[in-house]
């Protein structure tokens, strides 16, 4: 969302960093740590069902990678970890490099798997929300015939849509009262009207 070079962006370039936040426990804690703050790998196993020696592990390695680091005071497993950026982007365009390639697609994978995780979580629980969270939940998918270039802009006007609301991530104070966390997904690709890939053979 915000500009790469920003300090609420980390960017990953490093196939081995790629292939370690593939892990779906550390992009769990990692969303977690951004959503509430910094936390102890005791705390994090309480949030996540993890066992607390799980947590540690995946936390050190989050960290070999610059995703979190320790927030000071603790120790050991009582030590809190915060994460090092709000957002994290990486090259998903054309790769040279076989190696980064298959570790991009591999974290791609793993978050598409987390975004149907939370999809379903959100289906399976709805009935239980309030009438006026169900309506404003947003359930759809519409085609559009796009070039390139207008797909890129429509995603550019999206981000500045958004962007107004991006300060209340770090300030709590700036939370109007009754918001909470909501997961925005932003998928848009080329398919054929029935659903295909325009590189899929037609049987």
């Amino acid at each position: 969302m915000p500009e790469e070079n920003s300090p609420r962006s980390i960017r990953l370039t490093d196939p081995r960093a790629l292939r370690a936040y593939a892990h779906p426990t550390r992009l769990v804690l990692v969303g977690l740590l951004r959503r509430d703050g910094p936390m102890t790998a005791t705390q994090a196993a309480e949030a996540t069902g993890e066992s607390v020696a799980s947590c540690s592990f995946h936390l050190r390695q989050l960290a070999k990678y610059g995703l979190v680091e320790e927030a000071g005071g603790g120790r050991g497993r009582e030590k809190p970890w915060q994460a090092t950026a709000m957002f994290t982007s990486w090259d998903s365009g054309a790769i040279a490099d076989p190696a980064a390639a298959a570790a991009t697609e591999a974290l791609q994978l793993a978050i598409a798997e987390r975004y149907f995780e939370l999809t379903t979580r959100w289906v399976q629980g709805q009935a239980q929300e309030s009438a006026e969270w169900r309506q404003a939940a947003q359930f759809g998918d519409t085609l559009l015939h796009l070039t390139a270039a207008e797909l890129e802009e429509l995603g550019g006007r999206i981000q500045d849509l958004m962007r107004p609301y991006l300060e209340r991530l770090d300030d709590a104070g700036k939370r109007p009262e009754g918001s909470r966390p909501v997961t925005v997904l932003q998928l848009a690709f080329p398919t054929r009207a029935d659903g295909r890939s325009d590189q899929e053979p037609t049987p």
